[in-house]
């Protein structure tokens, strides 16, 4: 069965919101129409709906260096190109996009394309293997300087003075992992390119997707995700990608060039298979994170209630500190469906009485390890696992599960601690979910914690 007409396309010639075929209009449909149909026309010969899965692993030439658009595998397979094209469609301002074997091996590959002896500017409060990769490998294997900095917090005048003359890229994650932490992205964007440094901007966009959240409209220059988490939305594929906008300056037009080098070079790529499942899953992804977003703003309505719990980190819950904030970074689309959909108000500048959905990710402290540990192992429905983002709900306990690896004085310092729980609330019914929470609270208190 041939690939589909877009998927012989080669991946260069993606557009930013419209198409890789030039068959359909760019950048006039909405974000769950492009999401269903970038990348995925009917295949040119059977009239297939769904775009088949190219296993093979070379490609004919017709002579020595004439192809059509695919030589091998590695370097180039239409399942790969026609996903790459989606996400550089549905993340707003998106002009390429790259997949890559995992979040990590994404994350490698941009912090290789740096250079040896580059220093990186990040958020303090990341996740447990962006952490890793930073303090131990980049710096350990490439001689890259580190400096970790609360940039939710941090004003003008200390992130400016954090960029050094080498500073090659300033990392951010927002909302992080797991505090929930959120960056003025804009503002920080503003100070990043006044520095005469010019560092460049990478955003991790995991927890909020691209439904939430459009950090390249908001200055930033790179989009990392987990693919693993909510754009593919169903636990079974391992994968990462790096968005990018039309390059600002000429060095990051090479930095663009340099990474898609990289992705080739160093065989960081996902198969055909996975990116034909993230593809699939990516359709769905406008309406799986209305509903996370909906059900996560009741969870966390019902954890405030609850005299147990010290407090809960939900941006989007009213009277979270990073509340006005949260509503000023959402997407425009994410905010049109909020207004006239979800809350069914007029549009306002001002965030609306009562909360909003923001994502699925909720975290809250418990008054100890213990009792963290008796709500973990109390849930019916919330599954004790790592990652996040799947249909179905999670809960897990940070200090001792996807942040172990940070010492413990450092954990300590970020707020990470045996209390500590984070939740990735899924698409069930949101009644059941509160009846989840709200039995596992009762028999933490029931046992004394």
């Amino acid at each position: 069965m041939s690939p589909s007409l877009d998927l012989l396309t080669p991946k260069t010639k993606g557009t930013s919101n419209g198409v890789s075929n030039g068959i359909h209009k760019p950048a006039q449909d909405g974000f769950g129409t492009r999401a269903i149909h970038v990348g995925s026309s009917p295949d040119a010969s059977t009239g297939a709906v769904i775009p088949a899965i190219s296993l093979s692993t070379t490609y004919a030439q017709s002579a020595p260096g004439v192809h059509k658009g695919y030589e091998y595998s590695r370097s180039d397979n239409p399942n790969r190109n026609a996903l790459e094209s989606l996400l550089a469609s549905i993340e707003v301002g998106g002009q390429q996009g790259l997949a890559f074997a995992s979040g990590s091996a994404a994350t490698g590959v941009v912090v290789q394309a740096l250079g040896h002896g580059a220093h990186v500017l990040s958020v303090n409060d990341v996740y447990g293997g962006t952490h890793r990769y930073l303090t131990r490998v980049a710096r350990e294997a490439q001689g890259v300087d580190v400096t970790l900095l609360d940039l939710e917090v941090a004003d003008e005048e200390a992130v400016a003075e954090a960029i050094k003359p080498n500073t090659k890229l300033v990392w951010l994650e927002s909302p992080t992992n797991p505090t929930l932490k959120l960056m003025d992205i804009a503002r920080i964007a503003k100070i990043v390119r006044a520095h005469p440094a010019q560092p460049l901007l990478l955003v991790d966009n995991t927890f909020l997707s691209p439904y939430y959240s459009s950090p390249l409209q908001l200055g930033a220059d790179l989009v990392l995700h987990s693919l693993t988490k909510y754009v593919n939305g169903h636990s079974d594929v391992v994968m990462g990608a790096v968005i990018l906008p039309p390059a600002r300056n000429a060095t990051a037009k090479a930095f663009a060039e340099k990474l898609r080098f990289l992705q080739n070079a160093t065989g960081a790529v996902p198969s055909p298979y996975d990116s034909w499942l993230a593809q699939r899953g990516a359709k769905t992804l406008a309406l799986r994170m209305k509903q996370h977003g909906a059900n996560a703003l009741k969870v966390a309505r019902a954890l405030k209630r609850n005299p147990l719990v010290r407090e809960v980190m939900y941006p989007g819950l009213e009277g979270d500190r990073r509340y006005d904030l949260a509503w000023k970074s959402l997407s425009s689309h994410a905010k049109k469906w909020i207004v006239e959909e979800h809350l069914r108000i007029e549009p306002s500048v001002d965030a609306p009485a009562g909360g909003f959905p923001f994502s699925g990710m909720i975290s809250f402290r418990l008054p100890s390890y213990d009792a963290a540990v008796a709500f973990l192992t109390s849930t019916r429905l919330f599954t004790l696992a790592e990652s996040l983002g799947g249909v179905e709900s999670l809960a897990e306990h940070p200090a001792s599960m996807t942040h172990g690896g940070i010492p413990e004085a450092e954990r300590a310092a970020l707020g990470i601690d045996g209390g500590l729980v984070r939740l990735s609330v899924g698409v069930e019914e949101a009644e059941d979910l509160v009846r989840d929470i709200e039995q596992a609270l009762e028999r933490v208190r029931v046992a004394g914690f």
